[in-house]
């Protein structure tokens, strides 16, 4: 059966079944092969294509084309600039091939013109016999005849160029030239020439071209403000090779410019004369550079400015004079890229040596950002008309920017640092003095209470936002803040922790830090102020930092087809990492907050601890029998933990979960504190003394009041689980000594009905 030429709506209906993903995968060969029929009509398939579909099909169909049409065109700039210097070099080796073949084809053309000659079989007699007489019989029939248009080329070519240089007529002497080189094609084709005659008018002509190049290059030499300095170059050998170099001043610019090189690209001089192009806009973009300099009244921003916009003016206009004269001939495009990449390079260390040299140094994040986005912005025009030039700024512009930002972020840890020496470690409402720059760093809505410090490192960080997001999209400096700020803080936490009171010196917590000069925080009440300064910044002001770059970066990638739903998956992934990492910071200064709060409640002011074991192994030995109550040191910390408590919920407000998080974190140490003892156990269960029946009561009496004051909100369920196994652990050194803890022991309601007592006693007392 004769194959059925489908239809276009047959491919259509292939194309739609195969994009649904029913069945096995399409190849895309096969989806391409509607656009390979002959009776193709754009027309008809995009209204087969949309009649199917709903409105908002059609949307994201013209929305997914034009990030494909986006998307294509940048992978073809990245394998251009990938593959740039194998270009250029492939399209500077094809014009030397180019010159070489020119002269071969004219010689091909008079060896072809002896072909005729050799073929008739002349014998070799005929060109010594009666040589004399054919000469005269030659003469007379030249005499005779009129010469040809071949044979007058000989006498007039030469004159005839002379007056038209002369006279500046270059396109008639273009013209002239290609005529000459007709005439000679047609004397060769037609064999009215004899092969040495054939031979001499090429000659002639390729002489006179070399000539007309030779003036063309001699006119842009003398119009040259450096023409003592090219006149040298004349009298050596190469002349059109010396003055390929020589640019065209004031007097050959514009038309006379284009005219000049337009007449090289026809003489078959294109490579130099697109140099000598280059070259003219080079040395005007240097005289023009001249007048630019980096002095105390223009300086930063307006110097890039002014650099910037001379630069790049030169760019977008050398590649439109090369455009207009040589079109898109990959060779002069990419030559023109080269060059225009150069410029740029050589914008970019200039701005690198007398701007963001200076801004790194200093730490001025916003004055690089503005220069940066001022060089950028004018990068962009060049955008039309196929130049990309960002990739070359932004290579050398980025270790400039990134030191200017670790220099900002320096300087907000060293003046943190420097408050925090003179902070009272108050709470207060922000205020227009804990602005840097003197503006008022408070927003609509409720601010929180922090310290002098917080206050000022919340306001640095919002300027550092401010200063970088210029930067985010194009430099992508979105990873390296949220990392700066990280370090900050987690120096700000070092300082924080620097200021509790040490009973014991902790060298974790002092490392890299004890050089640096830090107010104490005595009370209870400032110590609480450090951590509502962390707790602050850690869960609201630097994760609304986080949102606010996160959201600056996706505004600029909203068309980017790259920005897959892996890569958003990655960013939030890195986002709760790095939140995690702020609670880590914010978890160390609560731990040695709770260590030396612990500290302070068991040891002596001579160094020895209240909580031992001599305090249940010494009871069995008195004669007086006991009054049952909870120990002195945990009737003590029920107090402490309810005063604590009643200050952090006035501190706390709004982060209630955060105030009974430290109270349990307290509690917790303590008890971590009496489980690891080393000493303590030992002489519990090693000891000279076993442990009795009332100091096991004690003991057991001692957990219980702290299951019950602390149940329900100090005690966590690691902490339940910790006073069970010291029980656990006491109860069977008790049994060491061969009697059965379980029998001796009241219940459980015993316990619990003297703990209660003593609760209500200890808060009467309060």
């Amino acid at each position: 059966m004769a194959a059925v030429k489908p239809s276009q709506s047959e491919p259509v209906d292939r194309f739609q079944r195969g994009s649904r993903g029913v069945g096995r995968a399409v190849p895309v060969s096969y989806k391409l092969d509607v656009f390979k029929d002959e009776n193709f009509d754009p027309n008809v398939y995009v209204q087969s294509k949309c009649r199917a579909m709903s409105d908002k099909e059609i949307r994201q169909l013209r929305s997914s084309l034009q990030v494909l049409k986006k998307a294509s065109a940048e992978e073809m700039y990245r394998s251009v600039y990938a593959n740039l210097a194998t270009l250029i070099r492939a399209a500077e080796e094809i014009s030397g091939l180019e010159k070489e073949l020119l002269p071969m084809r004219n010689l091909c053309t008079s060896q072809v013109a002896l072909i005729p000659e050799f073929t008739e079989g002349i014998p070799f007699e005929s060109w010594s016999v009666d040589s004399e007489g054919s000469i005269e019989d030659d003469l007379s029939f030249c005499e005779d005849r009129e010469p040809s248009e071949a044979e007058k080329l000989f006498v007039e070519l030469p004159d005839m160029l002379d007056v038209l240089l002369s006279e500046r007529r270059v396109a008639e002497a273009l013209d002239a030239l290609d005529e000459a080189e007709r005439i000679a094609a047609e004397a060769a084709e037609n064999q009215t020439l004899r092969p040495a005659e054939l031979l001499s008018l090429q000659t002639i002509i390729n002489k006179n071209r070399q000539k007309l190049a030779d003036h063309l290059f001699e006119a842009a030499f003398k119009s040259s403000t450096h023409g003592h300095e090219l006149r040298s170059a004349v009298s050596s050998p190469g002349v059109v090779d010396q003055l390929a170099g020589a640019s065209f001043q004031s007097s050959t610019r514009g038309v006379e410019l284009h005219a000049a090189v337009s007449a090289l690209k026809r003489l078959g001089k294109g490579p130099r004369a697109h140099s000598l192009l280059l070259n003219s806009h080079y040395e005007r973009l240097q005289c023009n550079m001249k007048t630019i300099h980096p002095s105390s009244t223009s300086y930063g921003v307006p110097y890039t400015t002014a650099l910037s916009q001379q630069v790049f003016s030169a760019i977008a206009q050398a590649a439109h004079d090369s455009q207009t004269v040589f079109a898109e001939d990959s060779a002069y495009v990419s030559e023109l890229v080269k060059w225009s990449a150069k410029q740029a390079e050589a914008f970019a260390q200039l701005v690198q040596k007398h701007v963001l040299a200076s801004c790194a140094d200093e730490g001025s994040l916003r004055a690089a950002a503005e220069c940066v986005q001022i060089a950028l912005g004018h990068c962009s025009l060049l955008e039309s008309q196929g130049i990309l030039l960002s990739s070359v700024l932004l290579q050398h512009f980025r270790p400039s920017v990134e030191e200017a930002l670790n220099g900002n972020l320096k300087r907000i840890e060293r003046k943190t640092a420097a408050l925090a020496a003179a902070d009272d470690w108050v709470l207060i409402y922000p205020s227009k003095t804990h602005s840097p720059n003197g503006t008022s760093s408070t927003a609509s809505g409720i601010q929180p209470k922090l310290s002098s410090s917080a206050h000022c490192f919340k306001s640095m960080v919002q300027d550092l936002l401010d200063d970088i997001s210029p930067l985010l999209m194009s430099m992508q400096f979105a990873g390296s803040t949220l990392d700066g700020l990280f370090r900050v803080f987690d120096s700000y936490i070092s300082l924080l922790i620097n200021a509790i009171p040490c009973l014991v010196e902790d060298d974790t917590n002092t490392e890299g830090y004890g050089n640096k000069i830090v107010r104490m925080a005595e009370s209870e009440e400032q110590q609480l102020v450090l951590l509502v300064n962390a707790s602050v910044l850690a869960e609201e002001i630097l994760p609304r930092a986080a949102i606010k770059l996160s959201s600056m970066c996706q505004a600029g990638n909203m068309d980017d087809s790259h920005k897959t739903t892996s890569d958003r998956d990655n960013h939030s992934t890195e986002l709760r990492n790095w939140k995690r990492k702020l609670h880590h910071c914010v978890d160390r200064l609560r731990d040695s907050f709770c260590r030396q709060q612990m500290l302070a409640l068991i040891l002596t002011e001579d160094g020895d601890t209240l909580l031992n074991a001599q305090m249940y192994l010494s009871m069995d030995e008195s004669f007086d029998y006991p009054e049952w109550s909870p120990s002195p040191i945990f009737q003590y910390l029920f107090r402490k933990l309810n005063t604590m408590a009643s200050i952090a919920a006035d501190m706390f407000v709004g982060r209630e979960i955060f105030a009974s998080l430290i109270m349990m974190r307290l509690l917790q140490t303590v008890v971590l504190f009496l489980s690891d003892d080393p000493n303590f156990w030992e002489d519990i269960e090693k000891g000279p003394r076993p442990l009795g029946l009332l100091g096991l009561r004690q003991f057991y009496l001692d957990m219980q009041f702290i299951i019950v004051f602390a149940q329900g909100r100090y005690l966590s369920r690691h902490a339940h689980q910790l006073i069970k196994d010291i029980i656990e652990r006491a109860m069977l050194a008790f049994s060491a000594t061969g009697m059965d803890p379980d029998s001796v022991l009241p219940d459980d309601d015993w316990f619990v009905r003297h703990c209660s007592r003593n609760c209500e006693y200890n808060n009467r007392k309060k």
